[in-house]
């Protein structure tokens, strides 16, 4: 299929098939498009969590609203993001860059200190901010790529993100939960796979000029 094609095929699934199992190759697709993802200055302030333990699924399902995806589903995708976005953090991409392409530290030098600078010296909740609305281009991104694979999935604001933190263990990565994902197959009894999509006419909602 096409993009458009598999657009118009994926929705926000809302019951899976339990005993359809979403292939290790498939995963390792997600994976790898959740860390190509586009981000501000490209710092990466995230990191995914890939659960496919049922048992642990089961018991993250009552800090989901007992939605019952998060258990269902093949693989939960938890989207999280660094708590601690200082200037080593900073210096780390800097490094990388500089190991990559070879752009020698005179070139990179201003831009690094402005970074280091800014994460340095900027609130908190700003740099939270900034780091949640990256969580939110990865998700778009991979329910892009979802739809292209033949992969349903079910994004979700509705879970309890401390206690999410708390049951992973996320304090023990510097990490916070923001967004979480339960990937794999659609049960055929679910219903809101057969509704039409409901989107404005194009004419509404782009402009040309």
């Amino acid at each position: 299929m096409n993009v458009i094609t598999s657009l118009k095929w994926r929705y926000a699934t809302k019951k899976f098939d339990a005993k359809r199992i979403v292939a290790e190759e498939k995963i390792n697709i997600l994976t790898e498009a959740f860390n190509l993802t586009a981000t501000s200055y490209g710092l990466q302030p995230l990191k995914l969590v890939v659960i496919s333990d049922k048992e642990l699924q089961e018991r993250l399902l009552t800090a989901s609203m007992n939605q019952r995806q998060v258990a269902d589903a093949s693989h939960l995708l938890v989207i999280c993001i660094e708590k601690t976005v200082k200037a080593p953090f900073v210096t780390g991409y800097f490094e990388r860059v500089k190991e990559l392409r070879g752009t020698p530290d005179l070139i990179l030098k201003p831009f690094r200190e402005m970074l280091e600078n800014k994460f340095d010296t900027q609130p908190e909740d700003e740099t939270r901010a900034w780091a949640i609305q990256q969580a939110y281009l990865a998700l778009g991104n991979l329910l892009t790529v979802c739809a292209v694979e033949q992969i349903d999935c079910c994004p979700m604001e509705g879970f309890e993100p401390h206690k999410y933190d708390e049951i992973l263990n996320l304090g023990n990565y510097d990490l916070s939960s923001v967004l979480v994902m339960p990937v794999g197959y659609r049960a055929e009894d679910d219903m809101f796979a057969d509704f039409k999509k409901v989107r404005r006419p194009l004419e509404e909602t782009i402009i040309k000029l």
